[in-house]
């Protein structure tokens, strides 16, 4: 018995992929010139996707595009590994129509981006290397212990306080010393100590988590990698380690910004506009930008101001005419001109250069 198939031959096509992607499943739509399109389900698995436009598209060229987020940029690596184009794209900068906006769902949303990448509507974001990633991770690992330690710090102050618990007047002062610490363990409190011992165990693995990722993350900025760069930094004003490790991590390639104003927009040091004719009202800074790197920034210019006596003056001249957290802003713009200087020149900071 004879059987007829047909097999399409999709060489020299482009077949153009949009992925809305969540924890266990990815929504797909598929494009082609002039008309064709596919919405479809699928387990989050590239591999699954790339098997789909295998066989059902052979021999054409994938490209394909997900919206940043959750995911991460694994789903990144595995398309690409695959053999699919893939880019990353900021979801706030791909072209919605007032339909799409009151009416959301996963299938609109893949074709959403299906239909943007083919018409080549979308900028894709930078996707650092997975060492990059894996050493970003670490870092900001650090911060979310130290902040989980203060947090537990603040606790305890506030049980003892809720409870009528007193600190003595020699220890009112002290800043979670081991004096301070053997008061908590040997107080008498009564029914209450139980509390404070579940209290007490939280601080104490806290903390030894602290100083176990300190020694991590000091190791990493020693790495050949780093090294470098983190001397350059840390010869600013201002600019600690800490500092130094999270921008470098963070940013991983100076050069991809071409002026200082790219970089401080991608950071969030840029106010927002809205312009109407010859009205151009300046408002607020955006609300767009990378917080993490803008609030270790911002506090990077407060310290700085101490010690560089020429920023100091600066930021007094400002504090005439606007509110010190937009005065700041303007350190903080300084703060970064100055570190983008030193990694592209890869010459120290000489203080006194403005």
């Amino acid at each position: 018995m004879q059987t007829q198939s047909t097999q399409f031959d999709f060489t020299g096509q482009k077949i153009y992929v949009g992925i809305d992607t969540h924890l266990k499943s990815w929504n797909v739509t598929v494009m082609m010139d002039p008309y064709y399109q596919k919405t479809f389900s699928q387990n989050a698995n590239a591999q699954t996707l790339f098997n789909h436009l295998h066989e059902n598209y052979p021999g054409g060229s994938y490209f394909s595009a997900y919206e940043a987020g959750f995911a991460g940029f694994m789903p990144h690596y595995r398309l690409m590994g695959l053999g699919i184009e893939s880019i990353v794209v900021n979801p706030a900068d791909i072209p919605t129509t007032g339909k799409e906006k009151v009416q959301k769902n996963d299938s609109r949303d893949s074709k959403k981006i299906a239909r943007s990448l083919k018409n080549g509507e979308l900028t894709p974001i930078y996707v650092p290397s997975l060492q990059t990633l894996a050493d970003r991770s670490l870092v900001r690992l650090r911060k979310t212990i130290a902040r989980d330690l203060a947090k537990t710090k603040t606790q305890i102050k506030s049980f003892l306080h809720c409870n009528g618990i007193d600190i003595p007047d020699d220890l009112s002062k002290e800043n979670w010393t081991r004096k301070f610490i053997k008061w908590l363990i040997e107080i008498e409190i009564g029914p209450f100590r139980e509390t404070l011992e579940g209290h007490l165990a939280k601080y104490h693995y806290f903390y030894a988590q602290k100083l176990a990722i300190n020694r991590k993350v000091k190791m990493l900025s020693a790495t050949p990698q780093y090294k470098d760069n983190m001397e350059l930094l840390q010869s600013i004003p201002g600019v600690g380690y800490i500092t130094a490790i999270t921008f470098l991590t963070e940013i991983e390639n100076i050069k991809r910004f071409k002026s200082l104003d790219r970089l401080c927009s991608f950071i969030g040091l840029v106010p927002s506009t809205n312009s109407s004719g010859e009205n151009e009202r300046i408002g607020e800074i955006t609300p767009r930008g990378h917080r993490i790197l803008r609030d270790i920034l911002v506090e990077a210019s407060w310290k700085a101001i101490g010690k560089d006596p020429a920023l100091g003056a600066t930021y007094s001249k400002l504090g005439h005419r606007m509110k010190p957290n937009k005065a700041i802003i303007r350190i903080t713009k300084k703060i970064l001109s100055r570190m983008r200087f030193v990694l592209n020149n890869q010459t120290r900071y000489e203080l006194g250069y403005k």
